[in-house]
């Protein structure tokens, strides 16, 4: 053998040892990792999705590490579902709303919910509020907002007479972002179809600021959380205000384009403001690219899109809310986990169903769609995410 065919074969045992090194360590990092992902729970869940178990499902998706682990869609003919009760709820609304009635804002109405017309576009509802919040953040590092501590009232010159007292003249941003303004407001008691929600009646008057506004304080800001869908119509009108851009346009500069969301949909008050406390449509995976920005500490596609700080800041369990175990702050849901429930799931939550998880401690993103607005059972965020972790297994 010359010496030419030596070092090629010196060479060869070289790569071959290599790629084996190589498997080696891989291999270990895999057996170094403290859990692993059984899919057959997911599988578990998705068969009871598909027979009915839980009303009306429309996506499943779960992500690790920007991989997609799991997904899968669900066909529901929500035309036929909804032909009674949108005539139904079309009556009662012009019964009470007259021309003010929307067929926007008819929840059984299918050409716009739970999708947008004929587009893949499904309505997250409350978790626009969330995604309001991370608009927030990019507006106070750009300097158009100073700080969230500033009082509302500035941004409201044309409302000022309805700021009537020293307590709702004190509000600030950060009131809102917690939903502690004060602002007497009852959105739990009667369902988002009835009249007598608040949050239904705004929906369906002309000038939405000035139904959120000539309401009475009930509670000194900052005092106590009281869940508040107008008050998210306030910080639409505030960011409106500072940057010169409505909220859906500076979502898409600042957000939805870097993070490579192309298509969304976003509803308008008829005043023409961005319906910010529930009008956004995404497809499930563009919902999916929220939740990993938060999980990868604001960055995307290489680019700090959120500032760390605004991150952590969102993301530390925010205010404690009355008869609940939950939290709240910034817009977003605190779910506790664990064997004491010591652990946090952030996570936004829509009406019907629209749920959006992101667990940090195994690199998780979770996402259900649905609408579960019928007399069905609703499975709720607390239910669904602990059925997902119990995929997760633990190594020892």
């Amino acid at each position: 053998m010359d010496i030419f065919s030596k070092n090629k074969l010196f060479i060869f045992f070289i790569i071959l040892f290599s790629h084996n090194l190589m498997s080696m360590n891989d291999q270990n990092r895999h057996l170094d990792e403290s859990f692993q992902l059984d899919t057959t729970y997911f599988n578990e869940l998705h068969e009871e999705f598909k027979r009915g178990n839980h009303g009306y499902i429309d996506s499943f998706l779960v992500i690790q590490s920007e991989e997609v682990i799991f997904e899968k869609y669900y066909e529901v003919d929500y035309s036929t579902l909804t032909k009674e009760r949108k005539n139904e709820q079309r009556n009662i609304m012009q019964k009470n709303y007259g021309d003010l009635a929307t067929a926007q804002y008819n929840y059984y109405d299918p050409e716009w919910h739970p999708y947008y017309k004929d587009t893949k576009l499904h309505t997250i509802q409350s978790v626009s509020k969330s995604v309001t919040s991370a608009l927030f953040g990019i507006a106070l590092e750009r300097g158009e907002i100073e700080s969230i501590d500033s009082e509302i009232y500035e941004y409201f010159t044309d409302y000022e007479h309805l700021f009537d007292s020293r307590l709702k003249k004190s509000i600030t941003i950060k009131d809102l972002l917690n939903m502690t303004s004060g602002i007497k407001w009852d959105e739990y008691t009667y369902p988002y179809t009835n009249p007598l929600n608040d949050a239904a009646s705004m929906e369906n008057s002309f000038d939405w600021i000035e139904y959120i506004l000539s309401l009475p304080m009930e509670h000194k800001p900052g005092s106590k959380f009281v869940y508040n869908s107008g008050i998210t119509v306030l910080l639409s009108h505030i960011l409106q205000e500072a940057t010169g851009l409505s909220v859906a346009r500076y979502a898409e500069k600042y957000l939805f384009k870097p993070i490579g969301i192309q298509k969304y949909f976003w509803k308008k008050t008829p005043t023409g403001l961005t319906d910010a406390e529930g009008g956004l449509y995404l497809s499930t995976k563009d919902f999916a690219k929220i939740g990993l920005l938060y999980l990868n500490q604001g960055v995307s596609g290489g680019q700090q899109i959120l500032t760390k700080d605004w991150v952590g800041l969102t993301m530390s369990p925010g205010v404690s809310i009355e008869d609940s175990d939950r939290r709240y702050g910034f817009q977003w849901w605190f779910v506790p986990y664990g064997i004491g429930k010591e652990k946090w799931i952030f996570s936004g939550s829509g009406y019907g169903g629209q749920y959006l998880m992101v667990i940090p401690e195994y690199e998780l993103v979770i996402v259900f769609n649905g609408w579960n607005i019928f007399d069905t059972e609703r499975p709720s965020i607390e239910y669904l995410s602990s059925r997902v972790l119990e995929a997760v297994i633990l190594n020892k």
